[in-house]
């Protein structure tokens, strides 16, 4: 038997029950102090970390009595993190182990607060953690931290999809989920369900097979000009064309990419735009908050117009490196854009919306003057 130091989220009593798999009520902890620690946020994560440093005291819990399945449990969730055991004495003397990251691994970012991290990234961490805990045993623990942005982005569209602003006045009936287990996880994952539903004549359904792929949320943005009446489209290779075997793999877009935890759709939207396209977006419309396709994917897209500036210059070439992105930028008049849409000139859903509604919007933005400050920088 094991006692261990938790200094951090796993003091989170929600995620500790997760990863060691009993309630809480069966965890024996004790508020402990280390001292010659100190216990700092990360920079990269919403996490923090813990380094040695003389004349320091770290506060947490000490968690006595842990079995051999508990500590193999917490070591591929806390090895998600590239965080490994280390032996220490607690300021009451007794012998602990406690997770200390690798070294040079995260950036120290001041101070960090159980409660903050409780109130903002909580939640999702209790979500992501059921996914990581729910790979053991057909993953390592390398495999799982390479996945581990995108386990916390598919947990983070769970929380925002609690709070979602549609569906007054649809239905609502028992849903009865018999079985759900996943087929495949990387950048995206595919889950198997069997499951009945409600009618809306009152009976339950027969038993149905469905595959659903999980994703993340999206934010989409179409930047305009509005005194130079023109909007900027991004151009990449996508993947769905080539597969559906489309003749044109490169796609015209909007502005376009992933929700990350600790970010709004607006945040994202205003990022993308900069690393895309090296664009300062102004004031923000949002146009739709919209699932591309329900009867597939759990994909969430919010669908924003973007005011600009965009000079002839605005058009190149951009993306991340580190995402491997080769991106290119077009500037189009408002005529030609329309143009393209009544020919069916452009396959991109979120940009035929963003298309109408910039139409019917066109006059009021183009009576405003120039592009404002832009806000939330």
């Amino acid at each position: 038997m094991k006692n261990l130091f938790f200094y951090g989220t796993l003091r989170h009593l929600p995620l500790l029950e997760v990863v060691l798999g009993r309630p809480a009520g069966d965890i024996d902890t004790a508020e402990a102090a280390l001292e010659g620690y100190r216990v700092s946020a990360v920079a990269e994560g919403p996490f923090p970390m813990i380094e040695e440093q003389v004349g320091d005291v770290a506060t947490g819990v000490l968690v006595r009595g842990l079995s051999a399945e508990d500590v193999a449990r917490l070591d591929f969730y806390e090895g998600s993190f590239a965080y490994d055991l280390v032996p220490v004495i607690v300021a009451d003397g007794q012998a602990a182990e406690v997770y200390v990251p690798q070294a040079g691994l995260w950036t120290p970012n001041g101070p960090w607060s159980l409660r903050d991290w409780a109130q903002r990234s909580g939640e999702m961490s209790v979500i992501a953690a059921q996914e990581v805990m729910g790979y053991r045993g057909t993953r390592t623990r390398d495999e799982v931290a390479e996945m581990f942005p995108v386990i916390r982005a598919r947990a983070d569209a769970q929380v925002r999809a609690a709070r979602s602003l549609h569906g007054q006045d649809s239905f609502t009936g028992e849903i009865d989920v018999q079985r759900r287990t996943r087929s495949y996880s990387k950048f995206y994952a595919l889950d198997d369900i069997t499951l009945r539903h409600a009618r809306f004549d009152g009976a339950m359904s027969e038993t149905l097979e469905r595959a659903v792929l999980i994703d993340a949320d999206a934010a989409i943005v179409l930047p305009y000009d509005p005194v130079r009446d023109r909007v900027l489209l991004v151009e990449q290779v996508r993947i769905g064309p080539l597969a559906r075997g489309d003749r044109a793999i490169w796609q015209l877009e909007p502005v376009a990419g992933r929700v990350d935890p600790g970010e709004t759709p607006e945040q994202a939207a205003r990022r993308e735009a900069r690393e895309e396209a090296g664009l300062t977006l102004g004031t923000m419309e949002k146009i739709a908050e919209v699932y591309p396709s329900p009867a597939t994917s759990t994909g969430f897209y919010y669908v924003y117009l973007g005011l600009a500036d965009l000079p002839d210059a605005q058009a190149g070439t951009g993306g991340l490196d580190a995402e491997h992105e080769d991106i290119r930028s077009h500037l189009m008049s408002f005529d030609e854009l329309m143009a393209r849409v009544a020919r069916f000139d452009l396959a991109n859903a979120p940009m035929v919306m963003a298309a109408y509604y910039l139409a019917h919007h066109r006059d009021r933005l183009r009576s405003a003057g120039p592009t404002d400050t832009p806000e939330g920088e």
